[in-house]
This record gives structure tokens, C-alpha cells and sequence, in this order.
């Protein structure tokens, strides 16, 4: 895959922060930014905007939250060195992965159900994600087709001062939830390399649902009245099947009926096993796989033997199994492992510039994320998504120059030192 046409010199978020401080300038004491731009606010912000069962079902994690805590106090017991009388500027943020240059090492983690948050929904992210060269992941669990997604996600890229080119596409990857039907499961994956998505991200820690009080509590489910199945109801083979198996009703005839189909399919209670990837690597042909949800070192080694081009060290944001350990504290034994061999990317607590730092520093080559972007889209939509993204990578690019870091691959394990604080913590999460 080739790299963005034209790519900036400078990134539309490198000066973001002065930006703000002009508008402010411009426009006077009524002045507010989209969202707080602090991230330990940007809960609370979210929580007071959004309806409550749509903040539930993003914020929430499973059983007591034990493993959501524990992904934020891993972060802060790393601590970064920083290194004075260098020149850092300009920084370079660019990454390559897969044969294509990214912008930043800052990707879109794939979530589900978005327009539960906001109407905007996944056409909004995603158009916040083209205007800033962020990749977006698309979810299995979308409420907005994978098409209407990359149309929007196009025209924005198109569009932004920073990425013009007619034609051009903007970044986007794919995440599959797997079908129990291999039929559905292909045609899912041809829509995804038609509609432009060029790497495959298999989440395999999600083939049902934990035990989620914030959930349970209000008996939320957005997937039993058909939000988050959008990708099943437009795609013509599950269309067909489950014309064919409901005596003849579409799934506009019955959608809590499709509905449950859908679940059925996707969230069928009992996870792949590795002797499945051969199948899928045949149906998804030569662009790269990753399998997201790794958090073993054996099961990276595995990975890695089954030919996977890559894994996402996660842990679904502490939204699975409640106790698990932490993303970050596993993430260099498993760099140590297979790092020279496929790429390793992160998922799960990252908030901060510095916590994008931290873990490329443990090795991660990019890093996924969620809830922040979403708390933005729910509190202002598009612009808000687009204003915590580009808050996070001006961030990133400050808190680089002001340790000493000109470039993302100067980052490694010298630059941090561990302190244990023991107990536990909450912090926004």
C-alpha cells in the first residue's frame, strides 16, 4: 500500500494547542473549546451529556472494574526520563506499518455501536479521523454500513487542507468479530477490501458478552433493537440466510428477529481455535492480519507460528474478563518475544500523549484508542471526536520535544523507569 499523497510537513495537529489559544484570542470571553482538554474531566464532561444508557455501555467494564483501574495505574507506574539541550523540532511521529506511512502511531480502536453516543455515529469518527491522518478501524458491531463509513471518511480526507487529492482514500482498517457461518464471514471480508480497508484486525476475546453492571443495572443492550448489527443488515448473504430461515421476512419485516440472528452469529458464546486461522488467511488473501486481544506471551508465540503478520496487546479495556492484567505491564514480554518477527501494537488505557510515549517506548509500534474519542463524539459530535483526537496528538508531539524526543523511534525502555505505588487507583477512564 502506498503512503497519503502529499503528506504534510507539518500535521494539522502540531500547533494545535496555540490554535486554541488564538481562537480564544479571537473570539473572545465565550470562548469554550468542543470538550474539556483534560483528560481526567473528559469522563465526567461525557457522563453529563450523553443519555445515560449510551455513557453506560461505553464506560462501563466488566464486574467490579478491577481491570480498568489496573490498565491506568500500569501507566503511571512507568515514568519517563527526559533528556535535556537536544533539538527535537520538527518531531517526527510517522510510523510505518505494513508497508504504508502513517502520520502518527495513534490509530482508531475499533467500537461498536457509536451512533448509540451520537447521531453522528461512525460517519462522524471516522470523517474526524481522515482530516487528521488518523486510521480508523471499523467495528463488526457498527451501527452505520462499512460503505456509508468510507464515503464519509473520503470526502473529509479529500476535503482537509492537509490531505487534498481527488481520488484519495483516507486510512481505514477492518475489525472482525468472526460468524460462526464461513459464507457470511467471506462476504463480510470482501465489502471490508472493496470499501478500502487495507489490514485485518481479528479481535478474539469477544465471542460473547462479560457480566457488565452498568449494563445489567438498566438492561441495556443496543444490539437487541438492531443498533450495532448495521454490517449484518446490509450484507447480502446474511440478508439472504435469514430471509431463507425466517419463512420469507427481510430484516426490515422483523429487526428484533434479525436482530438475534445477527447476535447468534457474531457473539455465538464460544470462541475460534487457532487451526481456524488457516481458513480465514485464505479468505482474506494476502493483505496483513492482526489478532487483537493478546495479553500471553504463548499465545503471541502462537500467533506469530499460525503466520499472523501482527497482534494487538489488549486486554478490550478492562470490558471482558474483570481481573485480567494489564495490557501494558505484559507488553514488553511479549516485544520480547515476537517483536522482531511481526508488529505488536497496544490497546487498552492509553489518555495521554504521554501514555502514546510509553508504550512505543516498551515497544509497541502504534497504539490503539477508544473511549476518550467516543466520550468527545458523545459530547459534541463529529467536532468533538475530531478535537479529543487532534487534543491527544498535539499532546504526544509536545510532550516528545519536551523529553528530549525528536523522533517516535528514538523512543525505547532506557527513556522510563518503574515505580511501584502498590494498591489501586480510579482516574478517568
Amino acid at each position: 500500500m502506498s503512503s497519503p499523497p502529499n503528506p504534510p510537513s507539518r500535521p494539522p495537529y502540531a500547533n494545535y494547542q496555540l490554535q486554541i489559544y488564538a481562537q480564544s484570542l479571537l473570539s473572545g470571553d465565550n470562548y469554550r473549546v468542543p470538550t474539556t482538554t483534560d483528560p481526567n474531566k473528559l469522563e465526567a464532561q461525557a457522563r453529563e451529556a450523553m443519555d445515560p444508557q449510551g455513557f453506560g455501555y461505553v464506560h462501563g467494564g466488566a464486574g467490579e472494574q478491577a481491570t480498568m483501574h489496573a490498565n491506568r495505574l500500569a501507566f503511571r507506574q512507568w515514568k519517563l526520563v527526559p533528556r535535556m539541550l537536544r533539538r527535537t523540532a520538527p518531531r517526527e511521529l510517522r510510523v510505518g506499518l505494513f508497508g504504508r506511512t502513517y502520520d502518527s502511531p495513534v490509530l482508531m480502536a475499533p467500537v461498536g455501536v457509536q451512533k448509540a453516543y451520537h447521531p453522528d455515529g461512525e460517519a462522524g469518527v471516522a470523517a474526524a479521523c481522515a482530516a487528521l491522518g488518523v486510521p480508523f478501524v471499523y467495528s463488526t458491531a457498527a451501527s452505520t454500513s462499512i460503505e456509508e463509513v468510507a464515503a464519509a471518511a473520503d470526502k473529509a480526507y479529500v476535503d482537509s487542507d492537509d490531505y487534498p487529492g481527488e481520488g484519495a482514500r483516507a486510512p481505514r482498517w477492518f475489525q472482525l468479530y468472526r460468524p460462526r457461518d464461513d459464507a457470511i464471514t467471506k462476504s463480510l471480508l470482501d465489502r471490508a477490501k472493496k470499501a478500502g480497508c487495507g489490514v485485518l484486525v481479528v479481535t478474539l476475546d469477544t465471542f460473547t458478552l462479560s457480566w457488565r453492571p452498568e449494563d445489567l443495572d438498566t438492561g441495556y443492550l443496543p444490539f437487541l433493537k438492531g443498533t450495532g448489527c448495521q454490517l449484518g443488515f446490509s450484507d447480502p448473504v446474511f440478508r439472504s440466510r435469514y430471509k431463507a430461515e425466517s419463512g420469507g421476512e427481510e430484516v426490515e419485516d422483523n429487526v428484533l428477529g434479525a436482530s438475534r440472528a445477527w447476535i447468534g452469529e457474531v457473539f455465538s458464546g464460544d470462541g475460534h481455535r487457532w487451526e481456524d486461522l488457516k481458513e480465514l488467511r485464505e479468505m482474506w488473501g494476502d493483505g496483513p492480519i492482526l489478532l487483537k486481544g493478546i495479553c500471553c506471551v504463548e499465545d503471541a508465540v502462537r500467533a506469530r507460528e499460525c503466520g499472523m503478520d501482527g497482534i494487538v496487546v489488549s486486554n478490550h479495556g478492562g470490558r471482558q474478563l474483570d481481573g485480567a492484567v494489564p495490557s501494558l505491564e505484559v507488553l514488553p514480554e511479549i516485544v520480547d518475544a515476537v517483536g522482531k518477527d511481526m508488529a505488536v501494537l497496544f490497546d487498552s488505557g492509553i489518555r495521554t500523549g504521554a501514555d502514546v510515549m510509553k508504550a512505543l517506548a516498551l515497544g509497541a509500534r502504534a497504539v490503539l484508542v477508544g473511549r476518550p474519542v467516543i466520550y468527545g463524539l458523545g459530547i459534541a459530535g463529529e467536532e468533538g471526536a475530531r478535537h479529543v483526537l487532534a487534543g491527544l496528538l498535539a499532546d504526544l508531539d509536545q510532550s516528545m520535544g519536551l523529553a528530549g524526543v525528536k523522533s517516535v523511534k528514538e523512543l525505547n525502555r532506557g527513556m522510563l523507569r518503574r515505580v511501584n505505588y502498590g494498591g489501586d487507583i480510579k482516574s478517568s477512564l
